[in-house]
C-alpha cells in the first residue's frame, strides 16, 4: 500500500478547473469567461501522423552548461559584524562576473534525497525537515532610497513606485561578485489585486484616481541588491545607504525602446509616439529568463484585460483584437482595469494601436539602472508566459516561448548575430543587440499513436507518448514566410500568423526552459478544460486528455542536438495529476513513490540537471507548491514535492543559484479566495495581519547543497 498521503477537498469558489474567481477576475480577466481566441479551423500538424513526417536521428546535445547563476561553489565568509562593505560606484558598471549562466562544479552529486512534504492548506509556506525559509522583500518594502514607509491606508503612486510592487512572478538572480556574496535579485510584478490592497474597497468601478494609479506602479518590475547571510543560503536586501543598482519599473512612467522589424510599423505608431518607437510602461509581466550577457527577459502576458473600447475601434482591427482575447463586443468588458480613467491611452476608441504596444518580451540591464528597457518585436507578439534563452553550438541563441492560452502555440527564436563571451566592451555591445533580429518559428507536431488516442490519458502501445514535429518559419529578418502578411504584420500579429500556417493547438504552453547540460528543451503544458468539448479540439497525443485538468510536461529534443535544427522529436515524461489516477504518468517510474502535482506552470533547472517544477492553480485541493525530479538516470520521474506555498497563494519562480545552496520562489496572491478583503484576509502571510505577496528563499541547515 502507498503511503502517499491522501488529497484534499477543493476550497474556495472555484471555476474553470482550479482556480478561485476572484483569481480569474485580477490575473486574466475572466478569460476562460470569453470564447477561445483560436478558432482556427486549419488541420493542424496533431491531426497528422508520423509517418507523414520525415524523422531525423537525433543525436543528444553536448554538454553546455546548467542554466545556473555563476555564484562561486566554494563557501562564503560571514557577513554578519563584519566591517561594513565598500559603497558601490555612483555610476554602477558591469561587474566582472563572466557568463551569469556558466557552469557550476563541485555542487552535490544531484541525488534528490529529502523526505517530499505531504498535500495541505496550511496558511504557511512549509519546507522539508532539514531545510529553512526566509522572506527576502514584500510588497511594500522600500526599493529605491528614500522611500517611504509603507502605510496601507495612505498609499499613493509615488510612495508606490519607490517600492517592491505587487504580485511578484518571476525570479531571476544575477551575482555581483565571483565570492557569491552579492547578488541582483529581479522581479516581475505581474498584476494587482485592488480587493486585497485597499481597505473599504468596494468595486473597480468606485476607485479613486490615484488608487488607479498606485496599482499602475505596483505592475512592473524591481531590481533589488541582495547580500549573502553569514555564508549561509540564506540572502537579504543590502543596507539602506547601498542601493546603486536598486530600480522600479512601473506601468505608469517607465519608458521602452521598441526594436526589430515592427518597430517603427504603422501597427505601433500613437498620437503620442508617431514614430513608433517608445512605449510607456510594460504590462502583466508573468515569467521570464535570465540571459547569459547578464540581462533579465520579462512575458507580457495577459495584457488584453487593461484596454477598454474595442468596440468601436476601427473595423479591420477588431478581428485581430478578438484573436488576442481583446473584447470588441463591449464597450467596458468584463474583467477590464479601469486604467482609462487615469491614462486615456488605454481606450481603444481613442487609440487603437496602443494595445499592439503590449504582448512583447521585454529585456531589461539590471546592472544599469539608467538604460531603457527595449521590447523586442523580433520574437513576436501574444501572450508571452516568458523566454528562455540557450546558446546553440554555432554561437548564435536561441529563444524559447509559449503562448499561455488554450489551444495556442509554441515558439522559437534564433539570433542572426552570434553570442560573444567575455565581459569586454566589445561583448556587452554585441550580446546586447542579439534578439533584435533573427528567425522566429512556431511548433508543429507530429504523433505516434493517434488511433489509440481516445482522451482518457490512457498510454498507448509503445509505451510512451512520444513523436516527431518541426519548426515552421513564420518570419527571417524582414522577410516573412506567411502569405499574405508583411513581417511587421506577422511579428505584431503573431496568432494569426501562427494559425495561418497549421501550428498545433497546445494545452497552454506556460514556461519554456532548456536544459544547459542537455540541449533538451523542456515545456509546462499547465491545463486545458475546454479539451474536447464540442466544437473544440479533441486530445491528441501530445494533449491525451479531454477536459484536462492538470496539465503535463512536454520534452523536446532538437535534431542531431542542434537548437537551431527545424526539427525534433517529443515525448511527455510527466502527465500530472494524482499518481493513482491510471490518466497519470512518470516516465515510468513507481507512481506509489511519487508526489501528486497538479497545474505545472513554471520550470527551472539546478547546477546538477534536475527539473524543478512550480504549480499554479493546484485541481487536487492541496496548496500550490515547488517539486523536483531528475530527467535522466533510474531517478527520471521519481517526483517529489519540495515546498507549499500559503492558503490561496500560487507558486512562482522558481530560482535555484548556482552553488545549489539556495531556492527562491515568489508566493503570488496569497489569500486570493472569493469573500477576502483587507479587513477579512483569506490569509494572514507573512506577517500575521493580513496578505502580501512576496520573494522567499530556502536553504538548508546544515548548508549543503539544496535537494541532496
Amino acid at each position: 500500500m502507498s503511503d502517499r498521503p491522501r488529497l484534499l477537498p477543493l476550497l474556495g469558489a472555484t471555476r474553470h478547473g482550479s482556480r478561485d474567481a476572484m483569481t480569474c477576475l485580477y490575473r486574466c480577466g475572466n478569460a476562460c469567461d470569453h470564447p477561445v481566441p483560436n478558432t482556427s479551423d486549419n488541420t493542424y500538424f496533431g491531426d497528422l501522423v508520423e509517418g507523414e513526417v520525415s524523422r531525423r536521428g537525433v543525436v543528444r546535445a553536448g554538454a553546455v552548461g546548467a542554466l545556473v547563476l555563476g555564484f562561486g561553489s566554494t563557501a562564503v565568509g560571514a557577513l554578519a559584524g563584519a566591517a561594513p562593505a565598500a559603497a558601490a560606484p555612483a555610476t554602477p558598471v558591469v561587474p566582472e562576473v563572466g557568463n551569469p549562466t556558466a557552469p557550476q562544479r563541485g555542487v552535490g552529486s544531484g541525488a534528490l534525497t529529502f523526505k517530499p512534504i505531504p498535500p495541505n492548506q496550511l496558511d504557511t509556506l512549509v519546507v522539508p525537515n532539514g531545510y529553512d525559509h526566509h522572506v527576502v522583500i514584500r510588497w511594500g518594502d522600500p526599493v529605491l532610497p528614500g522611500a517611504p514607509r509603507f502605510d496601507l491606508r495612505g498609499q499613493t503612486a509615488a510612495a508606490q513606485a519607490k517600492q517592491f510592487g505587487y504580485n511578484n512572478d518571476f525570479v531571476g538572480v544575477l551575482p555581483l561578485d565571483r565570492r557569491g556574496k552579492r547578488a541582483l535579485l529581479v522581479v516581475n510584478h505581474e498584476y494587482t489585486n485592488e480587493d486585497l490592497m485597499f481597505p473599504g474597497f468596494t468595486g473597480l468601478d468606485n476607485l479613486t484616481v490615484e488608487q488607479v494609479r498606485t496599482a499602475m506602479a505596483a505592475h512592473g518590475m524591481s531590481v533589488v541588491e541582495l547580500e549573502r547571510v553569514d555564508g549561509t543560503g540564506q540572502w537579504r536586501p543590502v543596507g539602506q545607504g547601498r542601493r546603486p543598482y536598486n530600480r522600479r519599473v512601473t506601468a505608469l512612467g517607465t519608458k521602452f525602446e521598441l526594436t526589430g522589424p515592427a518597430a517603427g510599423s504603422a501597427w505601433l505608431r500613437t498620437a503620442a509616439d508617431p514614430k513608433g518607437r517608445t512605449v510607456v510602461g510594460t504590462l502583466n509581466n508573468c515569467a521570464g529568463g535570465v540571459t547569459p550577457w547578464g540581462t533579465v527577459l520579462s512575458g507580457e502576458e495577459n495584457f488584453n484585460q487593461y484596454f477598454v473600447g474595442a468596440d468601436a475601434a476601427p473595423a479591420e482591427l477588431k478581428p485581430r483584437f478578438d484573436r488576442y482575447g481583446i473584447t470588441t463586443a463591449a464597450r467596458y468588458p468584463s474583467g477590464s482595469r479601469k486604467w482609462e480613467r487615469a491614462d486615456e491611452r488605454f481606450d481603444l476608441a481613442k487609440h487603437p494601436n496602443e494595445a499592439h504596444r503590449f504582448g512583447w518580451i521585454v529585456e531589461i540591464d539590471p546592472f544599469d539602472p539608467e538604460s531603457r528597457p527595449r521590447k523586442h518585436t523580433a520574437l513576436g507578439r501574444f501572450k508571452h508566459e516568458g523566454a528562455n534563452v540557450i546558446v546553440a553550438r554555432d554561437k548564435r541563441v536561441v529563444a524559447y516561448m509559449g503562448d499561455d492560452e488554450r489551444f495556442d502555440y509554441l515558439y522559437k527564436f534564433v539570433s542572426d548575430k552570434k553570442y560573444l563571451p567575455g565581459d569586454s566592451w566589445v561583448a556587452r555591445k554585441n550580446n546586447l543587440t542579439l534578439l533584435e533580429s533573427g528567425t522566429l518559428y512556431v511548433a508543429q507536431f507530429a504523433q505516434t499513436s493517434a488511433a489509440e488516442i481516445d482522451g482518457s490519458g490512457k498510454l498507448p502501445a509503445d509505451g510512451a507518448f512520444n513523436g516527431t514535429g518541426r519548426w515552421i518559419k513564420l518570419v527571417s529578418g524582414n522577410r516573412s514566410y506567411v502569405d499574405g502578411m508583411t513581417a511587421a504584420d506577422v511579428l505584431t500579429f503573431t496568432r494569426l500568423a501562427g494559425d495561418k500556417v497549421g501550428a498545433t493547438k497546445m494545452d497552454r504552453p506556460e514556461d519554456v526552459e532548456p536544459s544547459l547540460l542537455t540541449g533538451k528543451v523542456y515545456v509546462a503544458l499547465t491545463n486545458n478544460s475546454d479539451r474536447g468539448k464540442a466544437g473544440k479540439p479533441a486530445a491528441d497525443e501530445i494533449n491525451p486528455r479531454n477536459l484536462n485538468k492538470h496539465g503535463q510536461i512536454l520534452e523536446l529534443v532538437e535534431d542531431r542536438g542542434d537548437n537551431t535544427a527545424e526539427s525534433f522529436s517529443w515525448s511527455l515524461p510527466i502527465v500530472a495529476g494524482d499518481p493513482a489516477d491510471p490518466s497519470t504518468y512518470f516516465a515510468g517510474y513507481d507512481k506509489t513513490k511519487v508526489s501528486p502535482i497538479s497545474c505545472p506552470d513554471n520550470v527551472a533547472f539546478d547546477a546538477t540537471g534536475n527539473l524543478w517544477i512550480s504549480t499554479d492553480g493546484n485541481a487536487l485541493g492541496s496548496n500550490d507548491g515547488l517539486f523536483a525530479t531528475a530527467v535522466e538516470g533510474p531517478e527520471r520521474g521519481h517526483l517529489k514535492q519540495f515546498l507549499t506555498v500559503p492558503l490561496g497563494a500560487e507558486t512562482c519562480g522558481p530560482f535555484i543559484t548556482g552553488d545549489n545552496r539556495s531556492v527562491f520562489v515568489a508566493v503570488q496572491h496569497p489569500g486570493e479566495i472569493t469573500g477576502a478583503s483587507v479587513e477579512k484576509p483569506a490569509s494572514t502571510w507573512p506577517d500575521g495581519d493580513y496578505a502580501k505577496p512576496g520573494v522567499v528563499v530556502t536553504w538548508r541547515l546544515d548548508g549543503g547543497p539544496i535537494g541532496s
